[in-house]
């Protein structure tokens, strides 16, 4: 009873949690998803493609189940999947995501929560589907939380989805930014 409350309230909060990811996308230019806003070149478009071949790899090799689409092989994964090509769409990228969970759906739907797995790319390699969707929504949280903060750089809109979204008032955000501000300044002459 326990198994079938875990695996539906993990498999629930992953698919929330990917249409988060790709709502981050939402109404920005093609420029504006797939520039670098970091150091190493984190990217939200990238975020999207990364997690599409780390839920494919997750959920298909990981338990026998290869992706249907052609994906690299683990081995040779040279970050190609943290940013898009100019020659890759938007929307065939997103496309291949949700591909990506309909097969890892269909793994979860499946197996059972203590069905057998192997991850050659992991140290202590043999797993439970339930190691693996931990995993995973650990990943996507992860890195809905980086394409938060990417889309707050871009243009300020923060949040879980557009239903949960709030106006952007500049006046109290300014106002809020000063306060930590000055709070970081008096502390840090306090501490000199």
């Amino acid at each position: 009873m326990i198994d079938d409350f875990a695996k539906d309230f993990l498999h629930g909060r992953l698919k929330v949690i990917r249409e988060t990811l790709v709502w981050k996308l939402d109404g920005l230019s093609e420029y504006d998803v797939r520039r670098p806003l970091t150091a190493t070149g984190t990217n939200l478009l990238g975020l999207v493609k990364h997690m599409a071949t780390l839920e494919a790899w997750n959920f298909g090799e990981v338990f026998g189940r290869p992706s249907p689409e052609p994906l690299g092989r683990w081995q040779d994964a040279d970050g190609g999947d943290l940013w898009a090509t100019p020659d890759e769409t938007r929307a065939e990228i997103i496309d291949f995501y949700q591909r990506a969970w309909g097969h890892a759906d269909a793994t979860i739907n499946e197996l059972a929560l203590d069905a057998p797995g192997h991850v050659p790319w992991w140290s202590w390699s043999d797993v439970k589907l339930i190691n693996i969707m931990v995993h995973v929504l650990q990943e996507t949280t992860r890195h809905a939380g980086h394409a938060d903060i990417l889309r707050e750089q871009i243009d300020g809109r923060t949040g879980l989805r557009a239903g949960y979204e709030e106006q952007i008032d500049t006046a109290a955000r300014e106002a809020y930014w000063a306060k930590i501000e000055q709070a970081a300044q008096a502390a840090a002459d306090g501490a000199a």
